[in-house]
Parts: structure tokens; sequence; C-alpha cells
């Protein structure tokens, strides 16, 4: 092991332990009370030290992100959360990087991922409700009944998709909702994880 002082190989230890029964990171206040300190920049302390030590990593922008370097990364990834997105009418689709959410997944074939927050009602009867975060797989074609995100004249809804006589309908999951009937349509992705917060 680097070179480290006891305390800061507690929390190592602590952080390998953590890591084998959870996939979510710990917060510095349960790493405080893991390891017996009582201030939150004395954690913050160590965890440079450790990640000096290039045993850890972090990213600055999550507040759970402490990682274990030799720790394997199973299927945990940190996906783009690229903006908002309706379920209900369509609205405007300008994708910019807002921040990322971990996952726990991949996609087929390493297809890149992509996020997006649900704005909306017309999904509940498939489980997605407003203020979700769906995890999207990168692809342009789709099966019938697959969930998609789709573009429409520069705007984008979710909905499910369905290719029939010479047109698509892409189909809300809540009866207050009529489907949308177009001949033409850009599949941005398909819908594969859901992230709710409570």
């Amino acid at each position: 092991m680097a070179s480290i002082n006891q305390k800061q190989k507690q929390i190592y230890e602590y952080l390998m332990e953590r890591s084998q029964v959870s996939k979510v990171p710990p917060t510095v206040r349960e790493i405080a009370a893991a390891v017996g300190l009582k201030s939150p920049s004395s954690v913050q302390a160590n965890l440079d030290a450790l990640e000096k030590a290039g045993l850890i990593e972090r990213d600055p922008m999550l507040k759970r992100s402490v990682r274990v370097c030799n720790e394997p990364q199973n299927d945990y990834t940190q996906v783009p959360l690229v903006g908002t997105v309706t379920a209900g009418m369509p609205i405007l689709a300008v994708e910019q990087i807002e921040g990322y959410v971990p996952y726990i997944g991949r996609s087929s074939n390493d297809k890149p991922l992509f996020a997006l927050k649900i704005r909306g009602e017309s999904m509940i009867n498939a489980g997605i409700l407003n203020g979700d975060i769906v995890i999207v797989e990168k692809t342009p074609s789709a099966q019938n009944g697959e969930m998609v995100v789709a573009l429409i004249e520069d705007e984008a809804t979710v909905k499910t998709f369905y290719k029939e006589n010479g047109h698509f309908r892409l189909q809300p999951q809540n009866d207050a909702y009529e489907p949308i009937i177009v001949d033409e349509v850009v599949i941005l992705g398909k819908v594969v994880g859901l992230i709710r917060n409570y």
C-alpha cells in the first residue's frame, strides 16, 4: 500500500468494505461516522491524501463519487444528463450536458448512454413519473413496443414506438393523452433504465 497514515488506512479499508456491500459510495458524513472523525473537513483532507496516493478516485461534481481504484467497475457507470424531455406534448430538443448521473447497468453492444429528465405524465402507466430520469441507449432504430426518445420536427418526446401501415405511432401510456401519428420520425434512442429520487 502507498505511504498513508493510520486514519487514512482506516478510511481506505472502510471504502473497500463498503464497495463490497453497496454500489452507492458513502457520503463524507458517513465516512466520518464510520472512522470516528467529527469534522467533514478532516475526512476531506484524508480523502485528498488517498487520492494523491492513487488509492481512490473522486468526481468533484458529485457528492457520492469516492471509488477505490482497484475496485472492479462491475456495471457502474456515469451517464451524461443532457436535458429535459416531455412525457406529454413534445418540447424543443436542445442537447447540452447538465451533469452526470450514476447508473448501474450497461447498454447492449456498448452503445453510448445518455440521461434525460422527464417532464409530464403521459407515461405514468409505464411507471415513468414527472421528475424521473430515464437512461437512454443511443440508437437510430427501434422495434414495435419499445419505449423510445423520438424527435419530431426538432421536438423530443418519450413514447412507446410502433411502425404500422406506412406511418409511425408514438403511443403514450396514459389514457388522457392521444397517440402521435407521423409519417417521419427520428429515433434518438431506446429507454433502458429509470432513476427516481425520493
